[in-house]
């Protein structure tokens, strides 16, 4: 696996979502979630990407469990302000910051988070700014090392780079949702943020397996979240309706290299741009972990393919691109 700069720290360029732990992608046991985990490490995988409402708490348990045997250079990133409890706006309060970094704290069974994100707080909320300073009260109590932002548009990522203490941002970047490449990824490199790149599978659409006739599970954020009725549209399909997708991805498969599938060549696409630092799809088993890690050994995609995925963005996926970006 290769690696790469992360704050002051060096991780496997690609990582490891861990939403699917919670539960919100169909049911995954905690058996098949450790298999997962201790599979993704002994493949290079050191970057794990957690949220306090994952599951209600049940991702970060069961990588508590995992850490209690990982070796020390595992590098956790978790999430907060989401909770519904108390919920917005009560959870921007440092009071409120403190017990949920406190309540992470103790599932991941650590005694300072090496990363803790906003995690998709409302855009009027970081322009305040109140909540980057309890972060620093955070940081300066010992609880965190690190602080970031999970972000879901552009305009919020700015924001953010205005604070010279911000270590990493993270963002939705896939074959179908480019633009960070010209609003984002110069100004992140001149001041050495890291970038996480979240969602580069589109929910799986860039796998190329689903078909216009797909059906997902109930309790999956693909079924319930297709219109953006429970969070921001953008985190299911990168905002594109569904048969849309599946139209895109079909018209991609052709382009795929021999020697790749589907899957790894998207992932390849996102490595392919220095400003990345590490990618983090998700993965229910062993099997799809160690496909996903290989994409780390692959050559970068030819750039005459740039070149036909870029034209393929601009003329025929972004104008239908839903929700903040």
């Amino acid at each position: 696996m290769r690696v790469r700069k992360f704050g002051d720290r060096l991780v496997g360029e690609v990582g490891l979502g861990c939403w699917q732990f919670g539960g919100d992608w169909g049911t995954v046991s905690e058996e098949e979630a450790l298999a997962t985990l201790q599979t993704a490490y002994e493949n290079g995988v050191t970057f794990f990407d957690t949220a306090d409402v994952y599951g209600g708490g049940r991702s970060e348990e069961i990588i508590g469990k995992f850490l209690h045997h990982a070796p020390h250079d595992v590098y956790v990133a978790t999430k907060l302000g989401r909770r519904g409890d108390p919920g917005w706006s009560e959870n921007f309060t440092l009071p409120v910051m403190r017990q949920h970094t406190e309540d992470s704290l103790r599932r991941l069974k650590t005694e300072c988070l090496d990363l803790t994100q906003l995690h998709c707080i409302p855009t009027e909320e970081l322009r305040k700014g109140e909540v980057f300073e309890h972060l620093r009260h955070l940081k300066a109590e010992g609880k965190i090392a690190h602080w970031g932002v999970s972000v879901e548009s552009m305009e919020e990522a700015d924001i953010c780079l205005a604070h010279d203490d911000l270590t990493s941002l993270q963002i939705i970047f896939n074959i179908f949702r480019q633009k960070p490449i010209d609003t984002l990824f110069e100004a992140a490199k001149a001041k050495g943020v890291a970038l996480i790149v979240r969602l580069p599978l589109a929910s799986g659409l860039l796998s190329g397996k689903f078909t216009q006739d797909t059906v997902f599970a109930p309790q999956d954020h693909r079924t319930y979240n297709r219109d953006g009725q429970a969070f921001n549209v953008g985190e299911t399909f990168a905002g594109l309706p569904f048969e849309k997708g599946v139209e895109l991805a079909d018209a991609i498969k052709p382009w795929v290299p021999a020697e790749m599938t589907m899957a790894q060549m998207a992932l390849r696409w996102c490595l392919d741009f220095e400003a990345v630092s590490v990618i983090i799809p998700g993965a229910k088993d062993p099997q799809q972990v160690v496909a996903n890690t290989h994409v780390s050994d692959l050559p970068p995609l030819p750039i005459s393919l740039h070149q036909q995925l870029r034209e393929l963005y601009q003329t025929q996926v972004a104008p239908h691109i839903r929700g903040p970006y």
